[in-house]
């Protein structure tokens, strides 16, 4: 619980800090007067004034805000250092902003994770590489390292024919334990372990992965590669979005607890997988963000475009009914995300 509580605070703290910072540094680099930096909601925690603008961490983490002067034009007590005064180009920078340094993040943490813990690609050998804790391999007594011979007598000579052995024993005869012959230390002996049925994979597994061989690129081949994986999983994200819009479901939303309950078993694996969760959750809610709903940065765009487009602000009613709409449907998908996560969690739905 205690690991569970400090990853999720320090994920959910990070992609908050870094979009929210976004949004700061372009509008005070926009010359717009900022009252308050915070990180998190309620009531106020540490708060340190410093120049005009007052930085705080608030008692919820689970978000956090900048206190713009002029958001609200009939609320304007900054001049032209007001948001609503600036030009809407600028405003345009500031809104997108904080989506920006979510996207920049990931290369960042990439980078760092290959420069410093290498380049990882799965051994050919049949050698164990990560064990689950807690799945059947674990419990079997299964240790990282041990390489395999046999699989319910049948030699076994490759990664990949280690695999499809043992997907193919365990769909011949489910529930049913699977001997494997292992090496270990120069001996040789047998575990029996029943693969048991895995929903996200849509099939029996018993909770190990490949070994693998790592390599260590320089600086330029880091960052090249940092670049290339956050790139490939934006479109990941985005294709994996238009299914879902397409087929209409929601099954799989994870709200605050399930992204929470994720970061506690990411971080059992370690620093390395943390980090990986981390930059995959930040290009998430960047992605999230530019969605054009009213009330997420990318309906406030939205708005900007159409003032562009008819020379003149949004009217402050449409603007009002339209954020309300916004907010409701945000709650919505929050209820059925934490309904998603109660089920998950408490019920193992």
């Amino acid at each position: 619980m205690v690991l569970t509580i400090a990853a999720a605070i320090f994920v959910f703290g990070l992609l908050v800090l870094v979009h929210e910072l976004g949004h700061f540094m372009t509008a005070k680099l926009t010359g717009m007067r900022v009252d308050e930096f915070a990180i998190g909601f309620g009531p106020k925690v540490i708060s340190v004034q410093k120049g005009e603008t007052a930085y705080s961490i608030r008692a919820i983490p689970l978000g956090g805000f900048n206190d713009i002067a002029g958001m609200d034009p009939e609320d304007n007590d900054a001049g032209d250092r007001g948001y609503c005064r600036k030009s809407v180009g600028a405003r345009m920078v500031v809104i997108l902003a904080g989506s920006v340094m979510n996207f920049i993040l990931p290369i960042f943490l990439f980078f760092g994770i290959f420069f410093f813990a290498g380049v990882g690609t799965p051994s050919p050998e049949p050698v164990l590489g990560t064990i689950v804790a807690g799945k059947p391999a674990a419990e079997a007594g299964i240790q990282q390292g041990d390489r395999v011979l046999a699989v319910n007598g049948a030699q076994i000579a490759s990664w990949k024919e280690f695999t499809e052995t043992l997907a193919a024993d365990a769909e011949a005869a489910p529930d049913t334990p699977i001997t494997l012959t292992l090496e270990r230390g120069g001996e040789t002996f047998d575990r029996a372990v029943t693969p048991a049925y895995d929903k996200q994979a849509n099939r029996a597994m018993i909770g190990v992965m490949s070994s693998v061989d790592l390599r260590y690129p320089g600086i330029i081949e880091s960052a090249q590669l940092a670049v290339q994986k956050t790139g490939s999983i934006i479109y990941m994200m985005l294709y994996e979005l238009y299914k879902i819009i397409l087929k209409l479901s929601g099954a799989d939303l994870a709200g605050p607890i399930g992204v929470a309950q994720m970061a506690g078993e990411v971080a059992e694996m370690g620093i390395v997988p943390l980090l990986n969760f981390t930059a995959f959750l930040s290009l998430n809610l960047g992605i999230i963000n530019l969605f054009p709903i009213p009330a997420l940065d990318g309906g406030h765009f939205a708005g900007l475009c159409l003032e562009a487009v008819m020379g003149r602000p949004v009217s402050p009613k449409m603007t009002y009914y339209a954020q309300r709409v916004g907010i409701a449907l945000l709650l919505l998908l929050m209820i059925f995300a934490t309904k998603n996560d109660i089920v998950r969690v408490f019920f193992g739905g």
